[in-house]
């Protein structure tokens, strides 16, 4: 499936906001060179580069600059796109031999937002591709915008022509947040989500020293959980014990931005739509006998009605082309009706290109269903994403995305004191999905319920929607091999856009995807389009986050910046539920002694309550006995009571010899009874 395509307006994440991000001495240089290109475009700091750690708001400063250049110049092409999606888009274009189509996209755009650019390190003939983007697009004055988690010259086998040029432009970097800064982005986030603490509790969060931004958010949406879901007051004394899950999203961050100061014509002058047969003359007139003022602005609309022609029948005719191959061109028709004279080639190569894709949306269209290969959206330009939505529903159709278990449900899930506030997040995420806590990261020693419990929540999404929510659970085991498969026949993108379909993804035992390289990459693409869309995506490990180091910072960083709860071993009132729903359903008698016997046993995990009511069990079929706290004492202690042998056992035996009460020792009361004295 071929992937050269247009980035639509819409696509740049519409959280990522100066308004909405908060600035202070450690990224206030950032923050100011990014307006500065934002205002003006390809004029100041071209390139821009910035670098920080993961979680410290590079991103969000990069679409931020986006969105402010194309408030203030709303036609401007603002494309964002990351290195690993490059490199996705020159490989798919050299094997369809399209490569020209590629470099017709970005030569169109007027600023590109290039992010995570360390990833460039050691695939030498995409940066040679860079290169050639990148003197293009910088000869020609578009805007440059890169980020990194280093800085040019500290990024490894990196081609000297792009550290060069890198370093040509201006590099800042973004610092950790100080404390005042971390006291003002806990404040406005807890203003946004009207959530009101004790006096106190926002500093001592801001006293905790943590690497990064989403750490900080995570370790709010705890205490924010902690305090609505239990309803329980949280108070500045209690906030480091709670906290000591550090579970951190992108970040939110501050500022007020101005409003771009709008422009009016000269007085004497009014301008006229395009369209219109010339300038003219407003109500207010030249001075009588101005004769020479007069002959000027005949001249001067006879011109720029020359020249409005000339585009105009460029447009004209390029729409004439593709609505007679039966493409839609109201893209070309609102340049034409537009007050100013846009880039034609820049708009003729842009429409083009999203043609192009268009046309290989159709062809997969074509090839899962055929019904479907006629349908109107593959002919609209202005529909390119639902046409992309379309293909994604075709190839999840084809080959279905794996439902939650259906019978792990909520109502068999035994709450206690120990996920208790996993519950509580997972009904949280049940009534609201995509909002208060996504992702949300759920993690726990083996057997303690995470899979019952991530799997609930999914069943319970289907339902709630009425069946219409598509909700994937896989293991990431499975989704490495997947990817293994996908590579080897080369269905990478059918992969993509199968979990891209989904309304919510959970992802169990993630840390089988730590020290993979190319699963946790098409994990990161699979993230992003999900988060960005608003999409409920839940997470399952046996480790906290910053417990799994060889999982990608990214990935990391990302998980951090949900909702991060812990399951624990049971405690007493949950092993007694788990004691009594075990030996229940094994039909054994479940007497109050015997419940509470067993439940001040310790238990690591519900799977081992389980195996020890399978143990018992057991033990009573081969002792013929009911099961009473005394016999399960004996059977656990290993201090059993002779048994009584029942009589069909007896003939059944091979030799009752050994089955003779009278001849067989089952056990001696007294340990003294076992002395042998020593022979002499």
């Amino acid at each position: 499936m071929q992937t050269v395509e247009t980035e639509q307006p819409d696509q740049l994440d519409a959280r990522f906001r100066f308004e909405n991000f908060v600035v202070g001495s450690a990224n206030r240089l950032a923050v100011s060179a990014a307006r500065a290109v934002a205002q003006s475009p390809g004029a100041a700091y071209n390139p821009l580069f910035i670098y920080a750690a993961s979680g410290l708001g590079k991103t969000h400063v990069l679409v931020a600059a986006g969105h402010l250049a194309r408030q203030l110049k709303p036609g401007l092409r603002v494309w964002y796109v990351t290195v690993d999606e490059f490199v996705d888009q020159l490989n798919d274009a050299v094997a369809s031999g399209r490569t020209s189509a590629l470099k017709e996209r970005y030569a169109a755009a007027d600023m590109i937002l290039l992010d995570d650019i360390q990833f460039l390190a050691g695939r030498r003939e995409t940066q040679n591709e860079i290169v050639r983007v990148f003197n293009a697009l910088q000869g020609s004055g578009r805007q440059i915008v890169i980020t990194s988690d280093r800085p040019p010259s500290e990024i490894a086998d990196l081609d000297q022509r792009l550290i060069t040029r890198f370093s040509g432009g201006l590099v800042v970097d973004i610092g950790t947040p100080d404390y005042e800064t971390r006291v003002a982005i806990l404040r406005k986030k807890c203003d946004e989500r009207a959530v009101h603490f004790d006096s106190g509790v926002v500093e001592e969060v801001a006293r905790i020293g943590f690497e990064n931004v989403r750490e900080l958010q995570g370790a709010l949406n705890r205490l924010i959980a902690v305090q609505t879901l239990e309803n329980t007051r949280v108070s500045a004394q209690s906030v480091r014990v709670l906290v000591t899950e550090r579970g951190v999203t992108p970040f939110d961050f501050g500022e007020a931005q101005p409003a771009p100061s709008s422009l009016t014509p000269p007085r004497g002058l009014s301008f006229t739509p395009v369209g219109s047969p010339a300038l003219t003359t407003a109500p207010a007139t030249p001075p009588q006998g101005d004769n020479e003022f007069a002959a000027f602005l005949s001249d001067l609309s006879a011109a720029v009605a020359k020249h409005l022609e000339a585009w105009h029948l460029r447009i004209r005719e390029s729409a004439d082309e593709w609505s007679a191959q039966g493409y839609r061109t109201d893209m070309l028709e609102r340049a034409i009706e537009a007050r100013e004279a846009p880039d034609v080639d820049k708009l003729i190569a842009e429409y083009k290109s999203i043609v192009d894709r268009l046309s290989s949306l159709q062809d997969s269209a074509a090839s899962l269903d055929p019904s479907q290969s006629d349908a109107d959206v593959f002919k609209d330009p202005d529909r390119l994403d639902e046409a992309e939505q379309v293909v994604e529903r075709l190839f999840h159709a084809a080959e279905p995305l794996r439902a939650p278990m259906r019978e792990l449900g909520r109502t068999s899930f035994e709450v206690g004191l120990s996920n208790q506030l996993a519950v509580h997040a997972a009904d949280a995420v049940i009534a609201d999905p995509g909002k208060k806590y996504n992702p949300l990261f759920v993690h726990g020693p083996s057997g303690v319920g995470k899979t019952h419990l991530v799997n609930a929540i999914g069943n319970n999404l289907v339902d709630a929607s009425g069946g219409k929510m598509t909700v994937a659970y896989v293991n990431a085991k499975e989704f490495v091999d997947e990817v293994i498969k996908a590579l080897q026949e080369g269905t990478i993108e059918r992969l993509r856009a199968r979990y891209r379909a989904a309304d919510a993804l959970i992802l169990d035992d993630v840390q089988f995807a730590a020290g993979t390289e190319r699963a946790q990459e098409e994990l990161f693409h699979v993230y992003n389009s999900l988060y960005s869309r608003g999409k409920q995506i839940i997470v399952a490990s046996d480790l906290a986050p910053k417990a799994l180091e060889t999982l990608e910072d990214r990935l990391r960083s990302r998980f951090e910046g949900g909702l991060v709860v812990q399951i624990k071993e049971p405690d007493r009132i949950l092993r007694e539920k788990l004691f009594s729903k075990s030996l229940s359903a094994a039909g054994l008698a479940t007497d109050h002694s015997l419940v509470e016997y067993l439940a001040e046993q310790p238990a690591a995990s519900a799977n081992e309550i389980s195996k020890t009511v399978d143990r018992l069990a057991k033990a009573t079929a081969v002792a013929g006995v009911q099961l009473t706290s005394l016999f399960a004492w004996q059977e656990l202690q290993g201090a059993h009571a002779p048994p009584v042998v029942s009589k069909e056992a007896t003939a059944n035996a091979t030799d009752p010899f050994f089955l003779d009460g009278e001849k067989l020792v089952w056990d001696w009361p007294d340990v003294s009874g076992r002395a042998i004295e020593e022979l002499r």
